[in-house]
């Protein structure tokens, strides 16, 4: 009873149009829960619980006769089960939506409008709208299982937890649209919050420049100041949060990212570099070049502290192939130009060279009088570079852009696979200050063993296959090269063009003596040599390869010949020959210091203190003339014939003072009497001096023994001899002196 109650308090309290009578045919059709289901057992049911008998609160009758054709009785719906009666309410309900929906007011709007709003929405109402057309979809598959739309659309809401009216307007949103654009159709239109906060035009200035500044302040830091100032000139300000959302949404990040962090940061991060097509080229057509500085510390010859390597490279523009490299300590003209010139030797003359703007690379005599040469000043009286005179277009690379240098990406492997290679273990330096390992500086790889394994790592580099580049196709670099370079057109250097570019020249004087070349403590010779004893030529050589020989011109550029090394010094690098001049240098200044100071008594009293040299005995000459006929008789003849040359041409020495012989004798005396005298090993100085003391013994023909003779002619003739005899020449008696 008390639900009855509540039902027909809820019908009076509610604006639905529902209909408080019913027939049992009504009753029956719409398949109430708890009530049979056709006419004639309404009726029964009716009878049996004497529905006609039955009187509302005030009285009245709930069932009542028919009133129209048929006749028959209408029963009043709170006669009916509580499941029966809310299912009535329900309907009611559907029939009120179905006759007045909500009216939308919307402009329609093409489709390609249409979907150009739903791709601006954020992810979340793109997701709404999905679940509202699933929700529709699920109505239209109901509707056509045979259900009436009205009753689909109770069930869908019921199960989705949505309103009947909500149902109805989205299928209203949708009205005209083809059910492919349904989707685009059922997006959330509402534009958010609608009240923008106020921010004074000061104070919006304000936190602007105070946070767009390259010290990069935090905006919680800005904000604060800007609170300050705010109250203090009376400025009207939103929340801290709101501002920054606002910031970023009207100034951009792109704009903030230029004000904080720079131009570089800029150029990486804001505008996308150019990819560059390098199919257009061939192999060896067009090459790049650079330097870099091995994070590994190196030991030098010569040199205590140890550092780091530089290496100069040479690319192919084409492949990525590693054409040419050289390492030295620092980044000079020299490794460019030998790099150089072991491309132009393995491979050929390149049509392109794309170059770092650096002093190593615009070296005058590389890339002389290049009309776009922008480091040094040209002069018209500057030699043409090596590049310049080999027609090879130079291209300058930016400052500090690896993506005009393609090379660069090569170093970036080069920094995991070679200078960490397990035989550089302890020796790799880190890439930053802040990047130290922790066994910095521990220990220093000999150049020579570092040289192996960067040959051995550039090797692999290019031979390793997978590569991902537009032209390689997942083949190696040396396979990639090799196929284009079969079928290119490829200049070659003839053998001048090498002499003349590719090595370094420099003024030397030929031997008065044997006509050798001296340079860097090695000696070359050749057979036209001969002919220009004590003149000046100019030469050409690898610095860093002095055992190749040397190439030999005149002052007026005629070429003489190629002179090979000869008893060589042991030096194979320039740096070792520059180290080992500059040493021997100040050995020499010491030298020369100490002998001035050694030097108390001057030359006029030297000759005043010189004994006269003893006459000559005409009686012993007879006795003891050298004729040595014996043992090597070949041999022995030539240096009889050479003592006799010599004498023929010495002229006759003056005879010695009485008191020179009596200071000879004495000397003799002094040794012959002396005891316990220990004899040292005699040293190649002392046996030059013997043998020099011999050579003047008989230009002033004084006699001297058969077997110091027999020595004398075979020690003129050792390596030693001529050796010693080349210092003799160059330093003089103050060579035996020390």
């Amino acid at each position: 009873m008390s639900q009855t109650i509540e039902m027909n308090e809820t019908i009076k309290n509610s604006s639905l149009d529902m209909a408080e009578f019913y027939t049992a045919a009504d009753i029956a059709q719409m398949a109430l829960p708890g009530l049979p289901g056709t006419e004639r057992a309404i009726q029964l049911k009716a009878k049996k619980e004497d529905w006609y008998a039955r009187k509302n609160m005030a009285g009245a009758l709930l069932a009542r006769k028919r009133s129209g054709q048929g006749g028959g009785y209408e029963y009043h719906f709170t006669l009916l089960p509580v499941w029966s009666q809310r299912k009535l309410v329900l309907i009611a309900r559907q029939k009120a939506a179905m006759k007045s929906p909500r009216t939308i007011k919307k402009e329609r709007i093409s489709q390609s409008g249409l979907w150009a709003f739903y791709d601006g929405l954020s992810d979340k109402k793109k997701t709404k709208a999905k679940s509202r057309l699933d929700i529709l979809m699920d109505v239209i598959a109901l509707e056509k299982g045979g259900s009436q739309k009205n009753v689909c659309v109770t069930i869908v809401a019921h199960e989705e937890g949505v309103s009947l009216r909500s149902i109805y307007n989205w299928f209203n949103l949708v009205e005209g649209y083809a059910k492919v654009d349904w989707l685009a159709a059922l997006v959330p239109h509402n534009s958010g919050r609608t009240v923008t906060a106020e921010c004074h035009p000061d104070a919006w200035a304000m936190i602007k420049t105070d946070y767009l500044c390259e010290e990069r302040p935090t905006f919680n830091s800005c904000y604060r100041r800007l609170e300050r100032s705010a109250a203090a000139h009376g400025w009207d300000i939103p929340a801290e949060r709101t501002l920054y959302r606002r910031f970023y949404k009207s100034i951009g990040l792109t704009v903030i990212n230029l004000a904080r962090y720079g131009t570089e940061h800029w150029k990486q991060n804001s505008y996308p570099a150019q990819e560059r097509d390098r199919s257009v080229f061939h192999a060896l057509e067009a090459v790049n070049a650079d330097g870099h500085k091995f994070d590994v510390f190196v030991q030098w010859p010569g040199v205590e502290k140890p550092g780091r390597a530089m290496m100069v490279a040479f690319q192919d523009l084409y492949s990525g192939k590693i054409l040419s490299w050289r390492i030295d300590q620092t980044e000079n003209k020299e490794a460019v130009r030998l790099a150089f010139g072991d491309v132009v030797d393995e491979f050929g003359i390149p049509e392109h060279c794309y170059l770092d703007n650096g002093r190593a690379f615009a070296s005058k005599w590389l890339t002389g009088r290049t009309p776009n040469r922008f480091r040094f000043k040209i002069k018209d009286e500057d030699p043409a570079g090596i590049m310049t005179s080999m027609d090879v277009k130079v291209h300058w690379t930016l400052p500090y852009a690896g993506q005009s240098k393609p090379i660069e990406r090569a170093f970036r492997d080069m920094c995991d696979d070679i200078a960490k290679d397990p035989r550089l273990r302890g020796a790799w330096t880190g890439n930053h200050v802040a990047n130290k390992p922790e066994n910095y500086g521990s220990k220093a790889i000999p150049i020579d063993e570092f040289i192996r394994v960067v040959e051995e790592g550039i090797i692999l580099h290019n031979a390793r296959i997978g590569r991902r580049a537009k032209v390689c196709q997942g083949r190696s670099f040396d396979v990639t090269f090799q196929e284009s370079y079969a079928i290119a057109p490829i200049r070659k250097a003839t053998e001048v063009q090498r002499r003349l570019y590719l090595l370094a020249a420099e003024g030397v004087k030929v031997s008065s003596r044997d006509g050798a070349l001296r340079l860097m403590e090695n000696r070359y010779w050749a057979d036209f040599l001969r002919d220009h004893k004590g003149q000046n030529l100019v030469i050409r050589y690898d610095p860093q390869n002095m055992h190749a020989g040397l190439h030999v011109y005149r002052l007026d550029g005629e070429y003489l010949g190629f002179a090979e090394i000869w008893d060589a010094a042991g030096f194979n690098d320039i740096s070792k020959a520059q180290e080992h001049g500059r040493a021997r240098k100040q050995m020499l200044k010491a030298d020369k210091m100490i002998l001035a100071a050694e030097r108390t008594m001057g030359l006029d009293e030297v000759i005043g203190y010189m004994a006269p040299p003893p006459a000559p005995d005409a009686t012993k000459l007879d006795s003891k003339v050298v004729k040595p006929i014996f043992g090597d008789k070949a041999a022995d003849r030539k240096v009889v014939d050479a003592m006799e040359a010599l004498k023929a041409n010495t002229p006759t020495a003056a005879a010695l003072t009485d008191r020179q012989q009596a200071e000879i004798e004495a000397m003799n005396a002094e040794f012959e009497a002396a005891e316990n005298v220990v004899m040292l090993p005699e040293t190649a100085k002392q046996r030059f001096a013997k043998a020099h003391a011999l050579e003047i013994a008989i230009k002033m023909e004084n006699e001297i023994a058969q077997d110091d003779a027999l020595w004398l002619g075979r020690y003129q003739t050792t390596p030693e001899y001529r050796s010693q005899q080349s210092m003799f020449e160059d330093f003089g008696e103050s060579y035996l002196q020390n």
